[in-house]
């Protein structure tokens, strides 16, 4: 039996990633499945689409059935309540270079820790205080985090993660792409893309309530 995998592609300005980044965690584990953590910038895929701005602003009572959508979904999965930052969506390319600078173990509690500073507190992540006290709070040397996220290297990553994502055909965000490149889009297909993922690798599907 092959090891099951799964490509967790999301972006900082995106709601529905916060919600899918605070949850995948503890659900992959329980799965048996490895996470690739992947920020990407979903603007230029929406430019693409012809938006310039979240389909969320441009279509006023989508955006409304969102916000109170995630009210809901804060609840049922046990999060803080939901603070809407003041700039929506946030201009999330500082965020996205500091989570492609930093190693695949500190990723993810970088990344969670950014949209809670978010989503749950309302803060602009787009300031560089903002992500260098959310750096702090998790030990990190934060001029060398900072410094790294604005070189070269950080930044031809987070473009060639981008392009990865527009190649395989990713319109939204959360995205999950198993093994055989099938993609699952939102974070309600977090448990299927996970079930999906363990039977690539042949193993008995772990059910989720």
């Amino acid at each position: 039996m092959s090891s099951a995998t799964l490509d967790f592609f999301y972006d900082f300005a995106s709601t529905y990633s916060y919600l899918a980044a605070m949850r995948i965690g503890r659900l992959a584990e329980a799965a048996g499945v490895q996470v690739r953590w992947k920020p990407f910038l979903l603007g230029p895929i929406l430019k693409a689409q012809g938006y310039d701005t979240s389909p969320f602003n441009r279509y006023p009572e989508k955006g409304a059935n969102m916000w109170r959508d995630m009210d809901r979904l804060a609840v049922r999965h046990g999060l803080p309540a939901v603070t809407r930052p003041k700039a929506f969506p946030a201009n999330a390319l500082l965020g996205a270079r500091v989570a492609t600078a930093l190693n695949d173990a500190c990723r993810p509690s970088f990344t969670q820790a950014l949209f809670r500073a978010e989503f749950a507190e309302g803060r602009d992540i787009a300031q560089r205080e903002t992500v260098r006290e959310v750096l702090a709070g998790l030990g990190h040397f934060c001029d060398t985090a900072l410094t790294d996220a604005e070189g070269t290297a950080a930044k031809e990553r987070l473009r060639a993660v981008t392009q990865e994502a527009q190649a395989l055909g990713i319109f939204g965000a959360p995205s999950f792409v198993t093994a055989d490149r099938d993609i699952f889009w939102g974070n309600d297909r977090l448990e299927m893309a996970l079930e999906h993922a363990v039977a690539l690798a042949g193993r008995p599907r772990v059910r989720h309530a």
